[in-house]
Protein backbone atom coordinates (compact mmCIF):
# COMPACT_ATOMS: atom_id res chain seq x y z
CA UNK A 1 0.00 0.00 0.00
CA UNK A 2 1.28 3.50 -0.84
CA UNK A 3 1.91 5.67 2.21
CA UNK A 4 -0.46 8.64 2.44
CA UNK A 5 -0.50 11.82 4.48
CA UNK A 6 -3.83 11.04 6.15
CA UNK A 7 -6.00 7.98 6.65
CA UNK A 8 -9.63 7.23 7.40
CA UNK A 9 -10.13 4.08 9.47
CA UNK A 10 -13.53 2.51 10.16
CA UNK A 11 -13.90 0.89 13.58
CA UNK A 12 -16.43 -1.92 14.14
CA UNK A 13 -16.51 -3.00 17.82
CA UNK A 14 -18.66 -6.10 17.18
CA UNK A 15 -20.20 -8.48 19.72
CA UNK A 16 -19.38 -10.06 23.08
CA UNK A 17 -15.89 -9.02 24.15
CA UNK A 18 -15.46 -7.03 20.93
CA UNK A 19 -16.27 -3.55 22.33
CA UNK A 20 -13.81 -3.84 25.23
CA UNK A 21 -11.11 -5.23 22.92
CA UNK A 22 -11.61 -2.33 20.53
CA UNK A 23 -11.53 0.13 23.45
CA UNK A 24 -8.21 -1.41 24.47
CA UNK A 25 -6.83 -1.21 20.94
CA UNK A 26 -7.86 2.45 20.71
CA UNK A 27 -5.70 3.23 23.75
CA UNK A 28 -2.70 1.96 21.79
CA UNK A 29 -3.82 3.52 18.49
CA UNK A 30 -4.07 6.96 20.13
CA UNK A 31 -0.56 6.61 21.52
CA UNK A 32 0.89 5.48 18.18
CA UNK A 33 -0.63 8.28 16.13
CA UNK A 34 0.60 10.81 18.73
CA UNK A 35 4.14 9.43 19.01
CA UNK A 36 4.62 8.92 15.27
CA UNK A 37 2.54 11.95 14.19
CA UNK A 38 0.28 9.89 11.93
CA UNK A 39 -2.94 11.54 10.77
CA UNK A 40 -5.60 8.88 11.30
CA UNK A 41 -9.27 9.77 11.57
CA UNK A 42 -11.56 7.06 12.94
CA UNK A 43 -15.28 6.54 12.47
CA UNK A 44 -17.23 3.95 14.44
CA UNK A 45 -19.91 1.74 12.93
CA UNK A 46 -22.30 -0.98 14.08
CA UNK A 47 -22.07 -4.55 12.85
CA UNK A 48 -22.57 -8.08 14.13
CA UNK A 49 -25.27 -10.15 15.78
CA UNK A 50 -26.28 -7.20 17.96
CA UNK A 51 -27.60 -5.42 14.85
CA UNK A 52 -29.99 -8.08 13.54
CA UNK A 53 -32.97 -7.33 15.79
CA UNK A 54 -32.69 -3.59 15.17
CA UNK A 55 -31.77 -3.51 11.48
CA UNK A 56 -32.60 -6.97 10.14
CA UNK A 57 -28.99 -7.41 9.10
CA UNK A 58 -25.58 -7.80 10.73
CA UNK A 59 -24.12 -5.16 8.41
CA UNK A 60 -26.44 -2.11 8.30
CA UNK A 61 -26.40 0.18 5.26
CA UNK A 62 -25.14 3.13 7.30
CA UNK A 63 -22.15 1.00 8.32
CA UNK A 64 -21.54 0.07 4.69
CA UNK A 65 -21.38 3.80 3.91
CA UNK A 66 -18.81 4.29 6.67
CA UNK A 67 -16.72 1.47 5.20
CA UNK A 68 -16.93 2.89 1.69
CA UNK A 69 -15.56 6.27 2.76
CA UNK A 70 -12.71 4.72 4.76
CA UNK A 71 -9.31 3.38 3.66
CA UNK A 72 -9.50 0.29 5.85
CA UNK A 73 -11.32 -1.16 8.85
CA UNK A 74 -10.39 -2.50 12.27
CA UNK A 75 -13.01 -5.06 13.22
CA UNK A 76 -13.70 -6.57 16.61
CA UNK A 77 -14.89 -10.18 16.90
CA UNK A 78 -18.51 -10.78 15.95
CA UNK A 79 -20.96 -13.59 16.64
CA UNK A 80 -22.25 -15.33 13.52
CA UNK A 81 -25.68 -16.99 13.71
CA UNK A 82 -25.73 -20.66 12.74
CA UNK A 83 -28.27 -22.83 10.97
CA UNK A 84 -29.99 -22.95 7.61
CA UNK A 85 -31.30 -19.60 6.45
CA UNK A 86 -29.19 -17.54 8.84
CA UNK A 87 -27.10 -14.64 7.60
CA UNK A 88 -23.51 -15.06 6.54
CA UNK A 89 -21.03 -13.34 8.83
CA UNK A 90 -20.39 -9.63 8.59
CA UNK A 91 -16.72 -10.44 7.97
CA UNK A 92 -17.57 -12.53 4.90
CA UNK A 93 -19.83 -9.76 3.60
CA UNK A 94 -17.03 -7.20 3.95
CA UNK A 95 -14.49 -9.52 2.34
CA UNK A 96 -16.74 -10.00 -0.67
CA UNK A 97 -17.75 -6.34 -0.87
CA UNK A 98 -14.14 -5.16 -1.14
CA UNK A 99 -12.63 -8.30 -2.73
CA UNK A 100 -10.33 -8.88 0.23
CA UNK A 101 -8.93 -12.02 -1.30
CA UNK A 102 -5.86 -12.55 0.91
CA UNK A 103 -6.29 -13.52 4.56
CA UNK A 104 -2.88 -13.18 6.21
CA UNK A 105 -2.40 -14.90 9.58
CA UNK A 106 1.08 -14.82 11.14
CA UNK A 107 2.17 -17.18 13.91
CA UNK A 108 5.34 -16.13 15.70
CA UNK A 109 6.94 -17.17 18.97
CA UNK A 110 6.89 -14.32 21.50
CA UNK A 111 9.16 -14.13 24.55
CA UNK A 112 7.20 -14.77 27.72
CA UNK A 113 4.45 -16.73 25.96
CA UNK A 114 4.39 -20.51 26.20
CA UNK A 115 5.10 -21.96 22.75
CA UNK A 116 5.28 -25.50 21.38
CA UNK A 117 8.81 -24.79 20.12
CA UNK A 118 11.18 -21.82 20.02
CA UNK A 119 11.90 -20.02 16.77
CA UNK A 120 8.49 -20.37 15.10
CA UNK A 121 7.88 -17.60 12.56
CA UNK A 122 5.43 -18.50 9.81
CA UNK A 123 2.53 -16.93 7.95
CA UNK A 124 -0.53 -18.65 6.57
CA UNK A 125 -1.96 -16.98 3.47
CA UNK A 126 -5.53 -18.13 3.01
CA UNK A 127 -7.56 -17.52 -0.14
CA UNK A 128 -10.48 -15.55 1.20
CA UNK A 129 -13.22 -15.44 -1.42
CA UNK A 130 -13.64 -18.96 -2.82
CA UNK A 131 -13.49 -22.55 -1.57
CA UNK A 132 -16.17 -23.95 0.72
CA UNK A 133 -17.01 -20.47 1.99
CA UNK A 134 -18.42 -19.31 -1.33
CA UNK A 135 -21.94 -19.43 0.13
CA UNK A 136 -23.16 -22.18 -2.22
CA UNK A 137 -24.56 -24.31 0.58
CA UNK A 138 -28.14 -25.50 0.24
CA UNK A 139 -30.71 -28.28 0.58
CA UNK A 140 -31.54 -30.24 -2.57
CA UNK A 141 -34.19 -32.31 -0.79
CA UNK A 142 -35.45 -32.61 2.78
CA UNK A 143 -32.73 -35.18 3.49
CA UNK A 144 -29.80 -33.96 1.42
CA UNK A 145 -27.62 -30.86 1.62
CA UNK A 146 -24.90 -29.84 -0.82
CA UNK A 147 -22.02 -27.44 -0.34
CA UNK A 148 -20.11 -26.43 -3.47
CA UNK A 149 -16.37 -25.74 -3.29
CA UNK A 150 -15.26 -23.16 -5.84
CA UNK A 151 -11.66 -22.89 -7.06
CA UNK A 152 -10.84 -20.66 -10.03
CA UNK A 153 -7.65 -20.17 -12.00
CA UNK A 154 -7.71 -16.41 -11.43
CA UNK A 155 -8.34 -16.79 -7.69
CA UNK A 156 -5.47 -19.27 -7.44
CA UNK A 157 -3.15 -17.07 -9.51
CA UNK A 158 -3.95 -14.01 -7.42
CA UNK A 159 -3.42 -15.67 -4.03
CA UNK A 160 -0.30 -17.46 -5.31
CA UNK A 161 1.27 -14.17 -6.41
CA UNK A 162 0.41 -12.54 -3.09
CA UNK A 163 2.02 -15.41 -1.14
CA UNK A 164 5.11 -15.45 -3.35
CA UNK A 165 5.57 -11.69 -2.99
CA UNK A 166 5.34 -12.12 0.79
CA UNK A 167 7.85 -14.99 0.73
CA UNK A 168 10.28 -12.73 -1.16
CA UNK A 169 10.22 -10.34 1.82
CA UNK A 170 10.76 -13.16 4.32
CA UNK A 171 12.72 -16.43 4.16
CA UNK A 172 11.91 -17.21 0.51
CA UNK A 173 10.14 -20.48 1.17
CA UNK A 174 6.56 -21.19 0.07
CA UNK A 175 4.52 -24.30 0.87
CA UNK A 176 1.31 -24.96 -1.09
CA UNK A 177 -1.23 -26.89 1.00
CA UNK A 178 -3.94 -28.89 -0.78
CA UNK A 179 -5.69 -32.26 -0.89
CA UNK A 180 -4.99 -33.12 -4.50
CA UNK A 181 -4.99 -36.87 -3.91
CA UNK A 182 -8.74 -36.70 -3.20
CA UNK A 183 -9.89 -33.38 -4.69
CA UNK A 184 -8.17 -34.27 -7.93
CA UNK A 185 -9.62 -31.51 -10.12
CA UNK A 186 -10.13 -28.44 -7.92
CA UNK A 187 -6.93 -28.79 -5.92
CA UNK A 188 -4.95 -29.69 -9.03
CA UNK A 189 -6.08 -26.35 -10.45
CA UNK A 190 -5.01 -24.54 -7.28
CA UNK A 191 -1.62 -26.21 -7.00
CA UNK A 192 -0.73 -26.17 -10.71
CA UNK A 193 -1.70 -22.52 -11.09
CA UNK A 194 0.44 -21.42 -8.14
CA UNK A 195 3.33 -23.56 -9.40
CA UNK A 196 3.06 -21.80 -12.75
CA UNK A 197 3.17 -18.38 -11.10
CA UNK A 198 6.17 -19.51 -9.04
CA UNK A 199 8.23 -19.97 -12.20
CA UNK A 200 8.68 -16.20 -12.11
CA UNK A 201 10.14 -16.36 -8.59
CA UNK A 202 13.38 -18.30 -9.08
CA UNK A 203 14.77 -17.39 -5.66
CA UNK A 204 11.78 -18.80 -3.75
CA UNK A 205 11.89 -22.46 -2.75
CA UNK A 206 8.43 -23.92 -3.43
CA UNK A 207 7.09 -27.22 -2.13
CA UNK A 208 3.66 -28.65 -1.35
CA UNK A 209 1.90 -30.82 1.23
CA UNK A 210 -1.46 -32.46 1.76
CA UNK A 211 -3.54 -30.66 4.35
CA UNK A 212 -3.77 -33.64 6.72
CA UNK A 213 0.01 -34.06 6.63
CA UNK A 214 0.47 -30.34 7.21
CA UNK A 215 -1.75 -30.54 10.32
CA UNK A 216 0.78 -32.91 11.88
CA UNK A 217 3.93 -31.21 10.52
CA UNK A 218 2.85 -27.92 12.08
CA UNK A 219 3.03 -29.69 15.43
CA UNK A 220 6.20 -31.66 14.78
CA UNK A 221 8.32 -29.17 12.82
CA UNK A 222 6.64 -25.73 12.77
CA UNK A 223 9.99 -23.93 12.73
CA UNK A 224 10.69 -25.28 9.22
CA UNK A 225 7.92 -23.28 7.55
CA UNK A 226 7.84 -19.74 6.25
CA UNK A 227 4.82 -18.86 4.07
CA UNK A 228 2.01 -21.40 3.68
CA UNK A 229 -0.63 -20.75 1.02
CA UNK A 230 -3.91 -22.63 0.78
CA UNK A 231 -7.62 -22.39 0.05
CA UNK A 232 -10.26 -20.96 2.34
CA UNK A 233 -11.39 -23.83 4.59
CA UNK A 234 -7.95 -25.40 5.00
CA UNK A 235 -6.46 -22.00 5.81
CA UNK A 236 -9.11 -21.28 8.40
CA UNK A 237 -8.36 -24.51 10.27
CA UNK A 238 -4.57 -24.48 9.95
CA UNK A 239 -4.27 -20.85 11.04
CA UNK A 240 -6.08 -21.60 14.31
CA UNK A 241 -3.72 -24.53 14.82
CA UNK A 242 -0.68 -22.38 14.12
CA UNK A 243 -1.88 -19.77 16.62
CA UNK A 244 -2.22 -22.42 19.31
CA UNK A 245 1.33 -23.65 18.85
CA UNK A 246 2.67 -20.16 19.62
CA UNK A 247 0.51 -19.44 22.65
CA UNK A 248 -3.18 -19.45 21.78
CA UNK A 249 -5.72 -17.65 19.64
CA UNK A 250 -5.78 -14.78 22.13
CA UNK A 251 -2.56 -13.61 20.50
CA UNK A 252 -3.55 -14.39 16.89
CA UNK A 253 -3.88 -11.37 14.56
CA UNK A 254 -4.99 -11.28 10.93
CA UNK A 255 -5.27 -9.03 7.92
CA UNK A 256 -7.73 -9.30 5.02
CA UNK A 257 -6.14 -7.58 2.06
CA UNK A 258 -7.42 -6.62 -1.38
CA UNK A 259 -6.44 -4.10 -4.00
CA UNK A 260 -6.53 -0.80 -2.13
CA UNK A 261 -8.62 -1.81 0.89
CA UNK A 262 -8.04 -3.99 3.95
CA UNK A 263 -9.68 -5.26 7.13
CA UNK A 264 -7.78 -6.11 10.31
CA UNK A 265 -9.23 -8.38 13.01
CA UNK A 266 -8.26 -10.91 15.70
CA UNK A 267 -8.78 -14.50 14.61
CA UNK A 268 -10.67 -15.49 17.76
CA UNK A 269 -14.41 -15.34 18.37
CA UNK A 270 -16.53 -12.93 20.39
CA UNK A 271 -16.58 -15.05 23.60
CA UNK A 272 -19.84 -13.54 24.90
CA UNK A 273 -19.57 -15.32 28.26
CA UNK A 274 -16.51 -13.18 29.04
CA UNK A 275 -18.05 -9.88 27.93
CA UNK A 276 -17.58 -7.20 30.56
CA UNK A 277 -15.33 -9.33 32.78
CA UNK A 278 -12.00 -7.85 31.66
CA UNK A 279 -10.66 -11.34 30.93
CA UNK A 280 -10.41 -10.89 27.16
CA UNK A 281 -6.87 -10.72 25.81
CA UNK A 282 -6.36 -7.58 23.66
CA UNK A 283 -3.05 -8.74 22.16
CA UNK A 284 -4.60 -10.27 19.01
CA UNK A 285 -6.57 -7.10 18.29
CA UNK A 286 -3.58 -4.85 18.99
CA UNK A 287 -1.29 -7.02 16.84
CA UNK A 288 -3.90 -6.86 14.06
CA UNK A 289 -3.60 -3.08 14.32
CA UNK A 290 0.16 -3.53 14.03
CA UNK A 291 -0.50 -5.27 10.71
CA UNK A 292 -2.57 -2.25 9.67
CA UNK A 293 0.38 0.06 10.20
CA UNK A 294 2.58 -2.29 8.15
CA UNK A 295 0.00 -2.20 5.35
CA UNK A 296 -0.05 1.60 5.54
CA UNK A 297 3.74 1.67 5.22
CA UNK A 298 4.57 2.76 8.77
CA UNK A 299 7.03 -0.01 9.57
CA UNK A 300 8.57 1.85 12.53
CA UNK A 301 5.18 2.29 14.18
CA UNK A 302 4.32 -1.35 13.54
CA UNK A 303 7.59 -2.55 15.06
CA UNK A 304 7.05 -0.28 18.05
CA UNK A 305 3.70 -1.96 18.73
CA UNK A 306 5.22 -5.44 18.56
CA UNK A 307 8.09 -4.39 20.84
CA UNK A 308 5.62 -2.89 23.31
CA UNK A 309 3.50 -6.05 23.33
CA UNK A 310 6.57 -8.19 23.98
CA UNK A 311 7.76 -5.75 26.65
CA UNK A 312 4.49 -5.84 28.55
CA UNK A 313 4.41 -9.64 28.48
CA UNK A 314 8.00 -9.84 29.73
CA UNK A 315 7.01 -7.60 32.63
CA UNK A 316 4.18 -9.98 33.48
CA UNK A 317 1.39 -7.64 32.41
CA UNK A 318 -0.81 -10.21 30.68
CA UNK A 319 -4.26 -11.72 30.89
CA UNK A 320 -5.12 -15.03 32.53
CA UNK A 321 -4.96 -17.06 29.30
CA UNK A 322 -1.23 -16.26 29.17
CA UNK A 323 -0.74 -16.98 32.87
CA UNK A 324 -1.10 -13.40 34.09
CA UNK A 325 -3.43 -11.51 36.41
CA UNK A 326 -4.00 -8.27 34.48
CA UNK A 327 -7.27 -7.30 32.85
CA UNK A 328 -7.84 -6.21 29.27
CA UNK A 329 -7.50 -2.48 29.91
CA UNK A 330 -4.40 -2.86 32.10
CA UNK A 331 -2.65 -4.81 29.34
CA UNK A 332 -3.54 -2.14 26.76
CA UNK A 333 -2.28 0.66 28.98
CA UNK A 334 1.00 -1.17 29.58
CA UNK A 335 1.44 -1.66 25.84
CA UNK A 336 0.66 2.02 25.18
CA UNK A 337 3.33 3.03 27.71
CA UNK A 338 5.85 0.96 25.73
CA UNK A 339 5.26 2.78 22.42
CA UNK A 340 8.53 4.55 21.54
Amino acid sequence: MTKKNSWKVAILPGDGTGPELIDAAMIVLDEVRKKFKIDIKTEFGEAGLNCIDRYGTNLPEKTVEILKRSDCVIKGPMTTPEGAGSQVSAAVKIRKMFELYANVRPAKTMPGVSSLKPGIDLVIVRENTEGMYSGLDFMVSKDTAIGIRVITREGSRRIGKFALDLAMKRKRHLTIVHKGNVLKVSDALLKDTIMEVAKGYKSVEVDDAHVDAMAQWLIKNPEKYDVIVTENLFGDILSDESSMIVGGIGTGPSANIGNGYAMFEPIHGSAPKYAGTGKANPVATIMSMKMMFEWMGYDNAAQSIENAVIGSIKKGVKTADLGGKSNCTEVARAIALGIK
